[in-house]
């Protein structure tokens, strides 16, 4: 089962950060500088952390992962507050129902 995942990280070294982002370009939509929203399965977010602890500096960076709950039909948008402008997803056929 998939689970929304935000995805936010705080890289010390703009190279590193760089190879973070990369990284994260291809899991989920971009929301925040460095926050991203994905839909990951357990073995997916696995995965993803693996890849992340190679890129990162563990004294220096961290990279954390927030479950938001299953993709499902509710709406994404009453699990998610914001203070300012509005969240909507940019591409919602990213949103596997």
């Amino acid at each position: 089962m998939r689970h929304f995942v935000l995805v936010s990280y705080d890289i010390s070294d703009q190279k590193r950060w760089r190879k973070v982002f990369k990284l994260m370009k291809g899991q989920g939509e971009h929301v925040q500088y460095s926050v991203f929203l994905c839909q990951l399965t357990e073995i997916q977010q696995v995965k993803l952390k693996v890849s992340l602890a190679e890129l990162i500096h563990h004294a220096e960076d961290q990279v954390m992962f927030v479950k938001i709950g299953p993709v499902t039909k509710d709406q994404l948008d009453k699990r998610i507050a914001t203070v300012g402008r509005e969240f909507l997803p940019r591409d919602l056929t990213k949103f596997i129902y």
